[in-house]
């Protein structure tokens, strides 16, 4: 078998409808959209979500809560996932490349679930307050960014 001989399965490609094109066609004149009517006009039909006059769902339903432009997504991760990492320091990028957090997001958050035995340099964009607290009693250090 060669590169030129190769050809789709049977059935698989289908012509065109080409309307428009003359008598000798069978879908000539009105191409195919009868005669007169609001179908059959250009731009012709309802809009999607049109009920048939019924109020449509969209204009039903209430509008629901509230969305703070100022609100910051942060990637997060507890104290305890820090500790078993086994890093003597701790940035974004290092979590990143370790495929610890994902996405960075708006920044990083550390939270305080979780025990941290050894001494580690953690630098994030917030820090928790038991968080901070944990890290200093092990003897690390915070760095916010």
């Amino acid at each position: 078998m060669r590169i030129e001989e190769l050809k789709p399965a049977p059935g698989s490609r289908k012509k065109q409808k080409r309307v428009g094109r003359g008598p000798g066609s069978g879908h000539g004149k009105t191409s195919t959209k009868g005669h007169k009517g609001q179908k059959a006009r250009s731009g012709g039909g309802k809009g999607p979500g049109f009920e048939g006059g019924q109020m449509p769902i969209q204009r039903r339903l209430p509008k629901r809560g509230f969305t703070n432009i100022s609100h910051k997504e942060y990637a997060i991760i507890n104290i305890g996932k820090i500790g078993e990492l086994g890093l003597t320091e701790v940035s974004p990028q290092i979590l990143l490349e370790k495929k610890v957090i994902s996405s960075l997001k708006d920044g990083l958050k550390v939270l305080g679930n979780g025990e941290l035995k050894a001494a580690v340099k953690v630098s994030a964009h917030v820090f928790s307050k038991s968080a901070a607290k944990k890290i200093t009693d092990a003897g690390g250090k915070t760095e916010t960014i």
